[in-house]
């Protein structure tokens, strides 16, 4: 097996966790890209053991949702029948909460006092919708607080290969303006680059962490180290590749 690219951040230094690339396209994490399942459900399940030996991956079916999941026993790690949502959290050892994503923000937290963990999957609808703040408030249930939490962003597309129309742009509160810079217009139509680290860290901020950081990875430059669903639809490819981002309670 290819060897894996794992990215980690000091922030979570003593949490097992990491934000897997492609390996150079050889690595694909998701059951809805290319490949066959049961290849796929290895690759996660081999993932899974090195943030944790011995650990067993509780991964959700990704909807662009607002939606957290209790993980406090894990499921069969299979394409079908999985929990429907984008965030998971935890206060069981021996589980490893993953997300995978193709361009949208992998957010992996945790409050290591408590022990509570979490991990949640942020495009533009599921920031807008609160994904964020409701993992943020399911980690509190759990024994977490808000001031020890720390949130690292991992490998996300970034502001400049990020263009945008006004349509888009109006799915926005005004007060985020701040996040769309003006790029050159197209067939006569009005164009902005839209910076969704910036606009994900800046809900975390929002929602009272301290603790942030971000790995500055853009996923859709980073050709041979990260899938990115708008490289592969520029590019008129028919499925695109994810990767994953995984964290473990010691």
């Amino acid at each position: 097996m290819t060897a894996f690219q794992i990215e980690t951040s000091p922030l979570l230094d003593g949490v097992p966790h990491g934000f897997f690339g492609s390996a150079g396209g050889a690595h694909q994490f998701g059951f809805g890209g290319p490949g066959d399942s049961a290849d796929v459900r290895s690759l996660r399940a081999a993932a899974a053991n090195v943030i944790r030996p011995g650990g067993r991956l509780a991964a959700p079916h990704q909807v662009h949702s607002p939606d957290v999941v209790v993980v406090d026993a894990v499921w069969d790690d299979a394409a079908e029948g999985r929990p429907v949502a984008d965030a998971l959290v935890t206060a069981t050892p021996g589980i490893v909460l993953g997300i995978v994503t193709a361009d949208c923000g992998p957010i992996l937290f945790a409050d290591a006092e408590a022990g509570v963990i979490g991990a949640a999957h942020a495009g533009w609808r599921g920031a807008v919708d609160g994904v964020l703040e409701n993992t943020i408030a399911a980690m509190e249930a759990l024994g977490a607080r808000r001031a020890r939490i720390a949130a690292v962003l991992g490998p996300t597309i970034a502001q400049p290969s990020y263009e945008v129309d006004a349509a888009f742009r109006d799915k926005f509160d005004p007060s985020a303006n701040r996040f769309f810079a003006v790029a050159p217009a197209r067939d006569g139509i009005a164009r902005w680059k839209f910076d969704l680290p910036a606009y994900i860290t800046a809900r975390l901020a929002d929602a009272g962490l301290s603790k942030i950081a971000d790995i500055g990875r853009d996923t859709f430059s980073h050709i041979g180290r990260y899938h990115s669903y708008r490289r592969s639809t520029q590019a008129g490819e028919v499925n695109y590749g994810r990767q994953i981002s995984m964290i473990a309670l010691p």
